[in-house]
């Protein structure tokens, strides 16, 4: 079976994480700390968080963030035992204040300068991240961002990347009673892709600003390009798990599968505007 040289990471479809080669090359990985807010994120994400991370790197600090003498936050347990996350009692000192978010943040800094770390997990909705996430890349290390699809846009644009945590969740959790979470698996067609201009728009970029001087775009660079523009594109916000083949159900690229070595088990994958066709 040919190997295919494209990652199901949204970030990154050439390999195993984020810069490109480095992990294949010496054997490192990025040291992340996992910073999550209990109060806007649900349990059931946590399986499918912890290896969307493990993609990035590795999470050397796991903590937890909330007042954990609330029954609220009871359904926490299991998971927190289960991945080794360490919980973080805050308590709610004032009601309508939220002083989980504070201690979150100051904890933040204190690793940032404190821990030799490459990146940051935040696993929140909450738009008050959003200058901690600016703080963290003006220091020059990585922030992933993880939160629903009605966080706020600014929270979104200020991390280098965003991964919708209905993304994470097991098959088997979504109900037809939860449309949000269904709904996800749910495969666009070539005509709604065609439709969504924004997606469209974005794909052509991204081809044209990766292409050589035929047209030919490496899908690595286009990816890359993409997180660029839009920290929050992911295939699977379209129902496909990789770019490959969210690229292929549009029509509107051409697409060659060209061999990496003699022995063509490795293949890598370039892709072309359909417009270009022709066009010298």
């Amino acid at each position: 079976m040919q190997n295919t040289v494209e990652r199901t990471s949204s970030y990154c479809f050439c390999s195993n994480n984020k810069d490109g080669d480095r992990m294949e090359n010496d054997g490192i990985q990025d040291k992340l700390a996992v910073l999550i807010d209990a109060d806007n994120a649900q349990p059931s994400i946590i399986e499918g968080l912890m290896d969307e991370i493990a993609i990035y790197g590795v999470a050397s600090v796991k903590r937890i963030y909330g007042d954990w003498t609330s029954p609220n936050l009871g359904s926490w347990k299991d998971s927190l035992l289960e991945h080794s996350i360490q919980p973080i009692q805050q308590f709610a000192y004032t009601t309508g204040k939220n002083a989980t978010d504070s201690s979150l943040i100051i904890d933040a800094m204190d690793l940032l300068y404190t821990e030799k770390l490459d990146g940051f997990c935040i696993v929140s909705s909450d738009s008050d991240f959003t200058r901690l996430s600016q703080r963290i890349r003006e220091s020059g290390l990585k922030v992933y961002g993880f939160g629903e699809r009605k966080t706020p846009q600014a929270f979104i644009s200020a991390c280098d990347k965003f991964i919708y945590t209905e993304n994470l969740r097991k098959e088997e959790e979504a109900t037809t009673s939860d449309v949000s979470v269904s709904s996800r698996s749910d495969r666009w067609t070539t005509n709604q892709l065609k439709g969504d201009s924004k997606l469209v728009n974005h794909l052509r970029n991204a081809v044209e600003d990766s292409a050589d001087d035929d047209g030919w775009a490496f899908l690595a660079l286009v990816g890359g390009n993409l997180i660029k523009r839009s920290p929050d594109f992911d295939p699977r916000n379209y129902g496909y798990k990789k770019l490959g083949e969210l690229v292929e159900a549009t029509d509107l690229f051409e697409i060659d599968k060209r061999k990496q070595n003699s022995s063509g088990k490795s293949v890598v994958v370039y892709i072309r505007d359909k417009r270009s066709k022709g066009k010298k």
